[in-house]
């Protein structure tokens, strides 16, 4: 009986044909509004030019512009659809795309730290999704849509598998994680917090009253409309934006990490990757605190998730914490500047605190709507002492954390001795941190 040499196996298992896929057939009807948004753009870029095109066109001209425009559209989605593939192999997800200038993206498979579903509203009446990828070291999220619901999720669930570094032979088989929910935010309960929310309100009052001002003021309806359209938007995402967006909010604790299911009409099901949280925020605005709700938000290092959960009480917020910052303890006392501090920022330095614990470097700001910013020391990139005149002649500094996610965590207004002692700890502890950190890999 004849045996392969070594190495054979694998020089056999590197000759196999590699198999590429497809996205679903629905993709063209997206991709084919391509030219018409070109149209569009040229049209909103000088809208006096396309307006005097426009009272040109006769109606047997406009008939020929639309039985070319059309078909054009048409082909330009199945041309870009025809020549999109997209393949895992046994190190690499590949995706080819482009029509006239070919692009092809190399996703290493171990540098993969979360991959979200996205459902649009049209997407869900047409059973398709969209996932995307969250890669180290990169900006742009790479994305595959449409996909079936079915493959994509099955493909979701091997790409996982593999980023966690099961074989790739029984990656295709391991299935969805499951999952445990930790969390739900009800409808009312979401509603009654963005009440009780002073952006809400804020947003509001400047959308009715700077409008008619400027009216009295300008009479002019353009002025008037380029303002008040502006704030009616930020009233609307600060409010019925945020509802629609955070609509059925659902964390649950999967092997993946945490799962993060929310959305009224575009469904997102997003993953909060295991190790790679740089800074956890509890955020309590004014008229939070009497209930004690908090909002917890997130730094992701090369992700776009940023919230953790849009209310809820304290203990459970901080019991979802306790997932996503394992061993992570909320201080529940901190410690204000000393009182001359007040000569640098009046009545507002009362908002300032910090906590240095075993495990996280804890930094307070804010009198009205209060952040408290955890950031765990095996995180900390760099820590900084910084001191202008005014802070020099009262004996004060600041401390400032950078983490991983280019984001800075400042302790302000401390004593100046104290911050001398606190920049050379922060160090000893970072170095220990990362030591004794768990590395940052899938759990298994």
């Amino acid at each position: 009986m004849n045996t392969p040499a070594p190495g054979a196996e694998d020089a056999i298992r590197e000759q196999k044909p590699l198999v590429e896929r497809r996205l679903h057939p629905v993709t063209p009807f997206r991709r084919a509004w391509a030219p018409v948004a070109v149209v569009a753009g040229w049209a909103v870029h000088d809208p006096n030019q396309a307006q005097e095109q426009l009272t040109r066109l006769t109606t047997t001209a406009l008939l020929i512009g639309l039985a070319v425009i059309v078909p054009a559209a048409a082909l330009y989605g199945f041309l870009s659809w025809w020549f999109t593939h997209f393949a895992v192999t046994e190190t690499e997800l590949r995706i080819r795309t482009g029509l006239l200038f070919r692009r092809t993206a190399h996703i290493r498979l171990d540098r993969l730290q979360a991959v979200d579903v996205t459902q649009p509203l049209l997407a869900r009446v047409a059973g398709v999704t969209k996932l995307k990828l969250d890669v180290i070291g990169t900006d742009k999220k790479d994305e595959l849509a449409y996909l079936g619901e079915d493959e994509a999720r099955a493909l979701r669930a091997e790409l996982l598998a593999r980023a966690a570094g099961l074989a790739p032979e029984t990656a295709h088989e391991v299935g969805e994680a499951p999952v445990r929910q930790l969390l739900h935010v009800p409808a009312g309960f979401l509603a009654v917090s963005l009440v009780l929310t002073g952006a809400t309100w804020g947003s509001l009052a400047a959308a009715l009253v700077v409008p008619p001002f400027l009216w009295f003021a300008t009479h002019s309806v353009w002025t008037v409309l380029a303002t008040g359209v502006p704030l009616l938007g930020a009233a609307g995402a600060s409010s019925v934006g945020r509802f629609v967006g955070e609509y059925d909010w659902t964390v649950g604790e999967s092997p993946d990490g945490l799962r993060i299911d929310h959305g009224l009409l575009d469904r997102t099901h997003e993953t909060v990757p295991p190790g790679r949280v740089q800074t956890v925020r509890i955020v309590e605005p004014l008229l939070w605190r009497r209930r004690g709700w908090v909002r917890v938000e997130l730094d992701v290092a090369g992700s776009s998730n940023s919230v953790l959960v849009p209310v809820a009480p304290r203990e459970v917020a901080e019991s979802v914490i306790a997932r996503v910052l394992p061993g992570v303890t909320v201080p529940s006392a901190l410690s204000r500047p000393p009182r001359r501090a007040w000569w640098c920022v009046p009545l507002w330095w009362r908002g300032y605190g910090l906590a240095v614990t075993d495990t996280v470097f804890a930094a307070r700001h804010g009198l009205l709507r209060r952040r408290l910013s955890l950031v765990p020391h095996a995180k900390v990139q760099s820590v900084r002492l910084t001191q202008g005149p005014w802070e020099r002649f009262r004996g004060v500094a600041d401390i400032h954390v950078d983490t991983g996610a280019n984001h800075t965590v400042t302790a302000r207004l401390r004593d100046a001795a104290e911050a001398a002692e606190l920049l050379q700890a922060q160090a000893d502890r970072s170095r220990t941190g990362r030591r004794e950190a768990r590395p940052d890999r899938w759990m298994a």
